[in-house]
């Protein structure tokens, strides 16, 4: 590849990583505004909890029309449109006084912005690294992933100063001039920019499947389900960690001079980052399903290994970040799996609709799993699902997704998995 166009490249992939650190802190720093909000609108927290699915459901349901306005019109602009209405929704939210509004701002603005950065970049990178696809998507899914660690003790030194509204406000202007100005740079390829050379273990596609047409695949479904089960099963563990923790006696037992509960959240919040560039650089070398395979079978032994430890703090403080190490990933091989299978053309619009799962997995994971330790009185029966799953989509990856992706790429079962295949949908 030219060296003035590899640079170039490599400077959407750190332009791309900006603005996806500009919008992980609505999600990631929620928890911070709670009590003030709840202070302020007089609701109870379950009532303030719903502008946070809000967010999540509209940042990951309504990213198929997110894809396609991203492939339709200019990706730079929507992209700079979202990290607005990302920091827009903080600013509006500091100056509302009723549930309803908190509901409409941070829930709505933060919701929509951050669904069109997220499926945005992806889609561009995705583009950019045909060879590298994995890793890139990892970075900057990583930013998403980490980005709020570098908010997070700023925004809370400013929440005990001046309070959440100036907080709210400031982060919200400063967040939002920041991915403005760094969606700004972003373009998608030209045609003589980005020379496919996929590695020697990767199944990739020569045309291009349309959205349409790849929805009646029995081939996306299966990567679909694979998702879903992933997200459900690492979010069961996720979004219920403080409860395990305070369950088996170990929250705030000290770990390395710190207690063990916070110390697990930041740990887990480096390992959640550093996997999704991780596993993506291993997935480029080895292939998509078996790596998937790996760390799936991974992340269901680390969670076994936490059930038999979870009385130990050190041991549950370590495996927990194992347990994020392997979940991760998810965010890194499925999005450059769908890439290597219906192409680059439609890789937006087409991400968008697999990334619904994310949301089907945020539905079931916290709600389901907490429903079900209320009816068992047990935390057991919500690991030993959560394992299930694991093994599950690890299996399919292997036995079936691999075998099915050869079949509808053209390849027989002997052949190099280099960029010759036929579906030309679209």
């Amino acid at each position: 590849m030219d060296t003035t166009i590899s640079k170039r490249r490599w400077v959407q992939l750190a332009l791309g990583l900006v603005v996806m650190m500009t919008i992980s802190s609505p999600q990631y720093v929620w928890t911070l505004f709670t009590k003030p909000l709840m202070a302020t609108t007089g609701a109870s927290l379950p009532t303030i909890q719903w502008t946070f699915t809000i967010l999540i459901v509209l940042q990951t349901f309504f990213s198929p029309i997110q894809g396609y306005l991203i492939d339709r019109f200019s990706p730079k602009l929507m992209i700079a449109l979202g990290a607005v209405l990302s920091g827009l929704g903080w600013v509006l939210a500091a100056k509302v006084t009723t549930i309803w509004g908190l509901y409409a701002t941070y829930g709505l603005f933060c919701g929509l912005g951050t669904g069109i950065v997220y499926v945005g970049i992806v889609g561009l990178m995705v583009r950019w690294f045909p060879d590298r696809r994995g890793f890139a998507v990892g970075i900057v899914a990583a930013g998403y992933g980490m980005g709020a660690m570098l908010s997070t003790f700023p925004i809370t030194d400013m929440l005990a100063a001046s309070g959440y509204r100036h907080t709210l406000t400031v982060f919200g202007f400063v967040l939002g001039a920041i991915g403005l100005i760094a969606a700004l740079g972003l373009r998608a390829p030209h045609a003589d920019e980005v020379l496919p050379a996929p590695a020697v273990n990767l199944a990739t596609a020569a045309h291009d499947t349309a959205p349409k047409a790849m929805l009646k695949t029995p081939l996306f479904w299966l990567m679909f389900a694979m998702m879903a089960m992933m997200s459900t099963g690492g979010l069961m563990v996720v979004a219920n960690f403080a409860s395990f923790a305070r369950s088996f006696g170990v929250a705030d037992a000290m770990v390395f001079g710190f207690a063990a509960l916070p110390f697990a959240l930041t740990f887990d919040r480096i390992t959640n980052g550093l996997t999704r560039p991780f596993f993506g650089w291993v997935s480029d070398r080895f292939g998509r399903e078996n790596t998937m395979a790996i760390a799936f079978s991974g992340e269901a032994a680390a969670i076994a290994l936490l059930l038999v430890f979870r009385e130990n703090a050190y041991a549950f403080a370590l495996l927990s970040g194992v347990v994020f190490f392997a979940w991760g990933e998810i965010f890194s091989l499925f999005p450059s799996l769908l890439t290597d299978t219906f192409g680059t053309k439609h890789a937006t619009t087409n991400y968008g609709f697999l990334y619904m799962a994310q949301g089907v997995g945020s539905l079931l994971g916290g709600p389901v799993a907490a429903a079900i330790y209320d009816g068992a009185g047990s935390w057991m029966p919500v690991f030993c699902i959560a394992i299930a799953l694991d093994l599950i989509t690890a299996t399919l990856a292997y036995l079936v997704l691999k075998p099915a992706r050869r079949n509808w790429l053209g390849l027989g079962p002997s052949e190099p998995a280099l960029a010759t295949a036929k579906p030309a949908l679209g």
